[in-house]
């Protein structure tokens, strides 16, 4: 059976309005049965307030179908082992899923510098992750993006913030988000299903297709966000990545995977 990794902002929708079709999407992966995990490399909102999001836009999602990139590094961070201090750069999504793992927040002596993207991002912030990682601490983020898309333009991402840290430090951090495929495994165990049978679907060339190519997943590129009609392979031969489908729209995506589907 076929499962679906999907992204969401420029996917299923952008900003506060929902992609047409979205909706009838989701709805009809929930009647066929088909299993599908709703990712998102954003560490900003808890996997509930995510759901919140798209149900203001009537796209029929919950709690359970989300999965972000402050969880996956919670769990990372979890199954390593190596202490539960934590010195938390980021937002509530982050800070909360790391107290559901049980971890205790710190300001002073952390075993780990976990950062996401933080917009109260300051030099005392930096200060302490450089004094923190320099002192022996590891040191993890949740995903690269170095932009975020926002009504006004681009905003700095996480990975804009990590690049400080890590030219301070001359520390490589521990990458969770797309296109790490360390998310992308956590997310194939939660569905239950194997590489060759799960199918990346999203917008982005450098994340959502090279992250799934990076798994062995087969991938979808949707025009429907970053990558558009007219600039879809100057994005992925610059990410040197190939999409196994290429779709306008989510119904059109639907119908390519269950072609493959019936095929394979």
């Amino acid at each position: 059976m076929q499962a679906f990794i999907i992204d969401l902002d420029g996917t299923l929708f952008r900003g506060t309005e929902m992609i047409p079709g979205a909706d009838l999407f989701i709805q009809q992966l929930r009647e066929r049965k088909l299993p599908f995990l709703l990712m998102t490399n954003n560490s900003t909102r808890t996997a509930a307030e995510v759901a919140r999001h798209m149900q203001g836009m009537g796209i029929p999602a919950e709690e359970t179908d989300v999965f972000t990139s402050a969880q996956a590094a919670a769990q990372y961070w979890d199954e390593e082992q190596q202490g539960k201090r934590v010195f938390v750069i980021g937002e509530t999504g982050l800070r909360e899923a790391l107290k559901d793992r049980g971890f205790e927040l710190v300001d002073e002596a952390p075993d780990v510098v976990i950062q996401g993207i933080d917009r109260k991002f300051d030099y005392e912030k930096l200060t302490a992750a450089v004094r923190h990682i320099r002192a022996g601490a590891k040191s993890i983020i949740t995903n690269p993006d170095h932009l975020l898309p926002s009504d006004g333009g681009f905003l700095p991402g996480a990975g804009s913030i990590a690049a400080a840290i890590e030219r301070a430090t001359g520390v490589q951090p521990v990458v969770i988000g797309k296109p790490s495929p360390i998310i992308m495994r956590y997310a194939m165990a939660r569905l239950g299903a194997a590489a060759d049978r799960t199918l990346v679907v999203g917008d982005n060339c450098v994340t959502d297709i090279g992250g799934g190519a990076a798994a062995g997943c087969r991938t979808a590129l949707m025009l429907t966000g970053l990558a558009t009609v007219s600039n879809w392979r100057e994005h992925a031969e610059a990410a040197g990545v190939q999409p196994d489908l290429v779709c306008h729209g989510l119904d059109e995506l639907l119908h390519k995977a269950m072609s493959i589907e019936s095929i394979s």
